[in-house]
C-alpha cells in the first residue's frame, strides 16, 4: 500500500475529548473517528486489525468444534419478555417500536434468540451438543460511554452458545471455550490472565473473565503468584481477619458533634478504623438493607447483591435513611434496625468485635463500647467485604498481589436459566424430556483492539503486537525526489508484498522525520529506511519498534532478516 493512497489521517494533537491511551492514539493515528457518543467509525488501519483478530477467533472457533451463524440484531420483545428480561435489564436497552407498533430492542446480546432457535430445530440427544457462534455488532445504551472503544454503545463482539444434554456435557464445553480463550489472547500477542468473576446481568454460575494486563485498565484484580488463583476483586472471598479483644465494657452514648464519617469517628475517639462499625444502607429491589463492616473494610455491592435476587441494587436516598434511624448518614448504625424489621448483613469480621463505635441513629451521637449480639442483632453474618491485596490467598497460605485489568472476554455457565424460562427441551435415550444446558461465551473484538493498544505504546505511539498489527513493516525513503533512492525504496518495498509481508511505502512527499513520526504512531513493527547508507554500502536501515533497536542490515539479506523477526516476535 503506498501511504498517498492510504486513508489514514493522522494528527498531531491529542483529543480533548480522549480520556485514556487507547482513544487518544486510535483517533491520532487515523484508526478510528467518532460518530456520535460512544460510536466510532473504523478506518482502514482498524478494518486490518479487527479483521486480524476476527481471524484468530474464527479459526480457534473453529478448531473447537464451533459453527457460525448470523442472528438477527433487531430482537422481539416477546421474546425478553419471555425470558423475563424486557422489564430487568434496564436502561442500557436500545428499545425501539415498528409501524405496527410492535416493541423491539438492538441486541446487547443474543441469549434469548439463540435459544428460540434451538427450542425450534432441537428436540433429540442425538442433536446434542452444539456450539454456535457469530460476530456482530452489539448495542447497549451506556448511561455514559466514555474510554473510546472500552465502553462505547455499538461495539464488535463474538459470542458462542453451547448447548448440552446435562451439566457434565457443560463442563466439557465450558473448558474447551476456556482453552480456545487462551489460545486466541496467546496468539493475538497479549499478556492476559483469566480471573474469576461475577456473572452480571448475563446470568449462570461459573464464570472467568479474560484480563488484558494493563496499568489503565478499570477491573482490579487480585492474583497468587504460588498457586495461580487469580479472581476480580467483585467476587473474591474474604478469609476473616482476627478483631483485638478485651473485656466488653458497657454501652455508651456519646455525643459527636461534625463527626461524620470513619476516618473522624476514629480520630474523635482515638482508635484504629477496625474498631468503627460502618454502616449503609441499600435498596435492594422492593426493600431497603443495611450491610456493616469495619471501618477500615470496604462494602462489596455484588456480594450484597448476591444475598438477594433483585437484578440492581443501589444506595438508599438520604431520605430513606433518614425516614428509617432518624438520622441522617454518618449517624447511622445497626442498633435497633432487626427489631425495626430492616434486614441487617454484617460482614464476617463484625461478629468478634469487641468494644467498638457506631453510629447511634441520632443526630451528632455515636455509641461507644458496642458489642454484636449484645447490643444490636444482624440478619446474617456473611462475606460482605471487598479483598485487598497483601490478604492470604483463598486457596494457599501464599499473600495476595493486585494488578489492573482490561476485560476482553467472558465465559460462563448459564445451566438451565434460559431454557426453562423459553422452554427449550430434548428428549433423552429414555425418552424423558429435559432442559438443555446452556453456556455463552463473549470476546470484545473491538475492545480487544483497545486493550491491544492500552498495554503496547510508549510516548511515541502504538507498538502493536505483530499478530494483529494492521501492516507488518513500512518502507521510507528519506527523499522521495531522489529518483535512485525512490526506486530502489520501490523495489524493496515489491519484494516484501512478494514475499507476504503486508507492508506500507511511505512516497509522501514529506520530511523524513515527519514519517518516521507518523510510522511510530500508527505503530508498524518494522521500519526500514532506504537512505545514503543504501546507496553507498547496500546498507537497510532497520528499526524494531517494540524495542528501538535500530540494526543495518545488507539488501541482500533483508528478506530473511525481517522474516525471522516477524516469526520472532
Amino acid at each position: 500500500m503506498y501511504f498517498s493512497k492510504l486513508y489514514a489521517p493522522t494528527l498531531r494533537e491529542t483529543p480533548a475529548e480522549a480520556e485514556v491511551v487507547s482513544h487518544q492514539l486510535l483517533v491520532r493515528a487515523g484508526f478510528i473517528r467518532k460518530s456520535s457518543s460512544g460510536v466510532y467509525t473504523y478506518l482502514p488501519m482498524a478494518q486490518r486489525v479487527l479483521q486480524k483478530i476476527s481471524r484468530i477467533v474464527r479459526e480457534e472457533m473453529d478448531k473447537a468444534g464451533g459453527q457460525e451463524v448470523a442472528l438477527p440484531i433487531i430482537q422481539s420483545a416477546d421474546l425478553w419478555l419471555e425470558s423475563g428480561r424486557w422489564h430487568v435489564y434496564g436502561k442500557e436497552l436500545f428499545r425501539l417500536k415498528d409501524r405496527h407498533d410492535r416493541d423491539f430492542c438492538l441486541g446487547p446480546t443474543h441469549e434469548e434468540i439463540i435459544t428460540d432457535l434451538i427450542r425450534t430445530d432441537v428436540s433429540s440427544y442425538r442433536q446434542l451438543p452444539l456450539l454456535l457462534y457469530q460476530i456482530q455488532n452489539k448495542y447497549r445504551d451506556e448511561r455514559r460511554p466514555r474510554f473510546g472503544l472500552m465502553r462505547g454503545r455499538e461495539f464488535i463482539m463474538k459470542d458462542l452458545y453451547s448447548f448440552d444434554k446435562d451439566e457434565a456435557g457443560l463442563e466439557i464445553s465450558y473448558w474447551k471455550m476456556h482453552e480456545a480463550y487462551t489460545k486466541i489472547f496467546t496468539r493475538c500477542g497479549l499478556d492476559f490472565r483469566p480471573v474469576e468473576a461475577d456473572s452480571g446481568a448475563i446470568g449462570g454460575s461459573t464464570t472467568h473473565e479474560f484480563m488484558v494486563m494493563a496499568e489503565s485498565g478499570e477491573a482490579d484484580i487480585v492474583y497468587c503468584p504460588e498457586c495461580n488463583y487469580a479472581a476480580n476483586v467483585e467476587i473474591a472471598p474474604c478469609k476473616p481477619d482476627d478483631n483485638e479483644q478485651g473485656t466488653p465494657l458497657t454501652l455508651e452514648m456519646i455525643e459527636t458533634p461534625q463527626v461524620t464519617t470513619a476516618e473522624m469517628v476514629a480520630g474523635f475517639f482515638d482508635l484504629p478504623l477496625k474498631k468503627i462499625i460502618k454502616t449503609m444502607f441499600y435498596q435492594v429491589g422492593e426493600e431497603i438493607v443495611a450491610a456493616i463492616v469495619r471501618g477500615d473494610r470496604s462494602i462489596n455491592e455484588i456480594k450484597l447483591q448476591r444475598l438477594s435476587a433483585a437484578d440492581i441494587i443501589e444506595l438508599a436516598s438520604p431520605e430513606k435513611v433518614k425516614e428509617i434511624t432518624g438520622a441522617e448518614s454518618g449517624y447511622v448504625g445497626p442498633v435497633g434496625l432487626v427489631e425495626k424489621g430492616i434486614k441487617v448483613f454484617a460482614d464476617e469480621e463484625i461478629k468478634t468485635m469487641v468494644n467498638a463505635v457506631c453510629g447511634a441513629n441520632k443526630a451528632q451521637y455515636h455509641f461507644r463500647n458496642v458489642r454484636p449480639e449484645r447490643d444490636f442483632q444482624v440478619t446474617a453474618y456473611v462475606d460482605l467485604r471487598l479483598i485487598e491485596p497483601g490478604e492470604s490467598c483463598p486457596q494457599c497460605p501464599s499473600t495476595l498481589k493486585s494488578a489492573r485489568g482490561i476485560e476482553v472476554g467472558q465465559v460462563f455457565k448459564l445451566g438451565t436459566k434460559y431454557s426453562k424460562a423459553l422452554n427449550a427441551k430434548y428428549v433423552d435415550e429414555n425418552g424423558a424430556e429435559n432442559f438443555i444446558v446452556m453456556g455463552c461465551y463473549g470476546i470484545g473484538v473491538s475492545r480487544t483492539m483497545a486493550a491491544a493498544v492500552e498495554q503496547n505504546n510508549d510516548n511515541e505511539g502504538i507498538i502493536w503486537p505483530v499478530a494483529i498489527a494492521p501492516y507488518h513493516a513500512v518502507v521510507i525513503p528519506v527523499a522521495v525526489n531522489d529518483p535512485v533512492l525512490k526506486q530502489a525504496a520501490e523495489e524493496l518495498y515489491h519484494e516484501l508484498e512478494q514475499c507476504g509481508i503486508e507492508t506500507v511505502i511511505d512516497d509522501r512527499n514529506e520530511r523524513a522525520g515527519v514519517k518516521f513520526k507518523d510510522a511510530d504512531l500508527i505503530g508498524y513493527p518494522v521500519r526500514l529506511t532506504v537512505g545514503k547508507k543504501m546507496l553507498e554500502e547496500g546498507l537497510i536501515e532497520v528499526k524494531l519498534r517494540k524495542d528501538k533497536v535500530i540494526s543495518f542490515i545488507k539488501r541482500n539479506d533483508i528478506i530473511e532478516f525481517i522474516k525471522d523477526v516477524l516469526e520472532n516476535s
